[in-house]
């Protein structure tokens, strides 16, 4: 199997088991637009620079450069402070969110932003460019509220969950019957409310499903997949939805509003099925894992596993930068067959080259994902180690005509055979 398939420079092998880039990489420009052939490319394990008048580098000028840094972390669920220091502009991407933009020329200044995340892995894309004079660059995070074992509750009198919540508080449990009654007498209306509950529950690997009753609306997020969505007057009605969770702290999110008569809010979940139910890494999972460039990778919403999947255009050869994805299952040791899903849009290649690393070897299934349509599609049975050896990998690099063809990355899934 080529290497360039199995192991993206973005990655090194050290770090599987952590799921973790060790270093920054980054590529230096010797103009202000972060285009064209970097001059310099290599890998720091800090991103806290003070160049003063000098330059970052070999044949980096020490005036009018630019420079983009990517790295993976692994974080614990949680409130996080990203803290930016520049002399001159910044722009710093938490998962391909834009948190800090500060791009402009300015003596040395800070910029800070919360961000609220997901227990696994996190992709840190910072960019800076230097017009003249001094020159510093800086970027760093910190928690600021680790997993809670109760509720934030945020409780607003209209039923959009806008503006200020009325009443902020901590609720042991969702599991609310206020009848014709209130919240918060006094505080909250008893008609025409939403409330917001969130917290991160510690929660073993396995699947699961999740229980909700309400009257009216209800969305529940768990672990940023969209997992019900009844967001409709309607009298008492409980709703499911089943996910695959790969363990750690889990966030969890539940919206709901009251139009009027009674009011309802309960939530509860249990694990689901044995050693036969199937493993899913989706493309939103903390076992995904993507890289190349950035700019490549698109979403599609409303499309696929979990209500989303992203997808990018073929590279006809494997070029620099080119877009790649890995499925990390938690497995035990033991026989899985291996399944893709490929969804109804966004997924016209014929060769979509997936690699199987698995006990005994790399093996590579062609799939002409132009034939299927919100299907599962066998990649075949294999024996399993038990450990981050275990993955799907998929490239963009498919040999047909460049940018005529468009990758579908969504779910893969392995059931014990």
């Amino acid at each position: 199997m080529p290497a360039l398939l199995l192991a993206p420079n973005t990655l090194a092998q050290s770090s599987l088991p952590q799921r973790s880039d060790p270093t920054w990489q980054a590529s230096y420009w010797n103009h202000v637009v972060l285009s064209g052939a970097p001059v310099l490319q290599r890998s720091k394990p800090s991103l806290d620079y003070n160049w003063g008048s000098g330059s970052p580098g070999p044949g980096v000028n020490a005036d009018q450069f630019s420079t983009r840094w990517t790295r993976y972390i692994d974080v614990p669920a949680g409130s996080y402070r990203f803290t930016a220091t520049a002399d001159d502009g910044i722009r710093v991407w938490v998962n391909n969110d834009l948190i800090i933009n500060d791009w402009s020329d300015h003596a040395a200044r800070t910029v800070t932003a919360d961000r609220q995340l997901s227990a696994g892995h996190t992709l840190i894309t910072v960019e800076y460019y230097e017009n003249s004079g001094q020159a510093v660059a800086a970027v760093s995070w910190t928690q600021l509220t680790p997993a809670s074992n109760n509720w934030r509750g945020e409780y607003f009198n209209n039923t959009n969950l806008s503006g200020t919540p009325a009443l902020v508080r901590d609720d042991a449990q969702i599991n609310f019957n206020w009848g014709l009654g209130s919240p918060a007498a006094g505080i909250i209306n008893a008609d025409g409310f939403s409330a917001r509950w969130t917290r991160s529950a510690s929660m073993p690997v396995g699947n699961y499903r999740f229980t909700v009753t309400a009257d009216d609306g209800v969305r529940l997020w768990v672990n940023g997949h969209l997992l019900v969505d009844a967001w409709v007057v309607q009298a008492t009605r409980t709703h499911s939805g089943d996910i695959y969770l790969p363990g750690g702290n889990i966030e969890i999110k539940m919206e709901y509003f009251e139009q009027s008569g009674q009011a309802v809010a309960q939530l509860a979940w249990t694990t689901v099925g044995g050693t036969g139910s199937a493993i899913v890494v989706d493309n939103s999972s903390p076992g995904f894992m993507k890289g190349g460039a950035a700019a490549s990778w698109r979403t599609a919403n409303d499309v696929g596993q979990g209500g989303s999947m992203l997808w990018t255009y073929n590279n006809k050869e494997h070029k620099a930068n080119y877009n790649w994805a890995r499925w990390y299952p938690t497995l035990t040791t033991g026989r899985y067959e291996v399944f893709v899903f490929i969804p109804r849009n966004y997924a016209s290649t014929r060769q979509a080259h997936y690699w199987i690393s698995h006990r005994d070897d790399f093996t590579q299934q062609i799939i002409n994902q132009n034939s299927y349509s919100d299907q599962w599609v066998s990649l075949g049975t294999y024996t399993f180690q038990g450990n981050s050896s275990d993955y799907v990998s998929l490239s963009d690099v498919t040999g047909e005509t460049y940018l005529a063809r468009i990758i579908g990355f969504d779910a893969v899934k392995w059931e014990r055979r």
